[in-house]
């Protein structure tokens, strides 16, 4: 953005003020160029004009960001096979958060700064759905700027991330059902391990639901793909306003019961304000994942059933279940705040690092 380019051009925060001043790509004289708000390149209205339709454009980027809110949260799944996972597990919930939000970040920033939301690339590869990095707006950024090497690198570091979200999502996808498993809650065939304790009826089943992946292959079935994104961005919202409401009913058990916080290995700050604020924001974002479809002339049938299946699916299992199992609610002084303390303060006791055993 400072000229190292190989074009040499120092276009700054150019697309920011004014996208159509692409005159290293497209050559358009400055002459041509018409006055526009500031900071249009940055909120571009979308559906309408005005004010609204710049509000629709930022809500249209949060939907689509809100698909990456999972990821913290499955670091919290290796704890049950991790090595002292009391002094581990802070360490990775804290290594994870940063990286993720520094890569998010400053991740949204460069891409903000070397393409324009109108570059003629990103819009073709997006309108296409062509599969793989070809909307990527970081390989349209070296394309852009003529630099012939980096979008190689690019596309395999995509590769290479992909595979690793992968492997994530399958473990994380296999424990999570084995774990339904072992409370009655999935059929109990899925409870087999092998001798490690894998459990391999629940990875299958994981890697099946995976072949929904090749949907992308085909043009059509891509929009069928798009619909199951949809469902689980709105699975991963209620999944995270869940989350939060969990931690705000467990620290008013800890309230009420007078246990002090500071003593566990792991403490979270600004609680329960910011446990509050990730219920409320991950509701809201449920509701309006899916709101184009309100719009005039945008209804669409299968759209509207995958971005709010979920949100009506979700109070009928709960409910049910609390009716079919006759489950109570617990009150805040008579909640078990103890569970396997004494187990895990044992093993913590007695544990020893494997590099001293070997």
């Amino acid at each position: 953005m400072l000229g190292g380019n190989p074009l040499g051009d120092r276009f700054g925060f150019r697309y920011w003020n004014n996208p159509v001043r692409d005159l290293c790509i497209y050559h358009i004289p400055l002459t041509n160029v018409l006055t526009v708000p500031l900071f249009q390149g940055a909120f571009a209205p979308l559906y309408y004009g005005g004010n609204l339709g710049y509000f629709l454009g930022f809500l249209q980027c949060l939907i689509q960001a809100s698909f990456t809110i999972a990821g913290p949260d499955y670091v919290s799944m290796a704890a049950g096979e991790a090595e002292n996972p009391r002094v581990v597990m802070p360490k990775a919930f804290k290594a994870v958060f940063y990286r993720l939000t520094t890569f998010f970040m400053l991740g949204s920033l460069c891409v903000g700064i070397l393409v324009p939301y109108n570059d003629k690339e990103l819009i073709a590869a997006t309108t296409a759905g062509l599969p793989g990095a070809a909307a990527s707006p970081y390989v349209v950024a070296m394309d852009r700027l003529r630099i012939s090497v980096l979008p190689h690198i690019v596309n395999a570091m995509v590769l290479a991330s992909a595979f690793s979200a992968g492997n994530s999502y399958v473990y994380c996808a296999s424990r999570s059902l084995y774990g339904l498993a072992l409370e009655g809650k999935a059929p109990k065939i899925l409870t087999r391990t092998t001798r490690r304790g894998v459990p391999i009826y629940c990875t299958v089943v994981v890697l099946c639901i995976a072949l929904l992946a090749f949907l992308q292959v085909s043009s059509n079935a891509a929009t069928v793909l798009k619909w199951f994104i949809n469902l689980v961005t709105a699975s991963q919202l209620i999944n995270y306003a869940v989350m939060c409401m969990t931690f705000i009913c467990w620290k008013r058990a800890c309230d009420a019961q007078g246990f002090d916080r500071n003593s566990l290995p792991f403490k979270g700050w600004g609680q329960p304000y910011l446990a509050w604020y990730g219920f409320v924001g991950c509701t809201v974002m449920a509701f309006v994942g899916g709101y184009t479809v309100f719009l005039p002339g945008k209804w669409d049938v299968p759209t509207f059933i995958f971005s709010y299946f979920m949100i009506g699916l979700f109070p009928v299992l709960f409910v049910g279940w609390k009716l079919i199992k006759k489950t109570k609610w617990t009150p805040a002084t008579q909640v078990d705040l103890r569970g396997e303390v004494e187990e895990i303060e044992e093993y913590q006791a007695s544990f020893v690092p494997s590099t001293a055993q070997e």
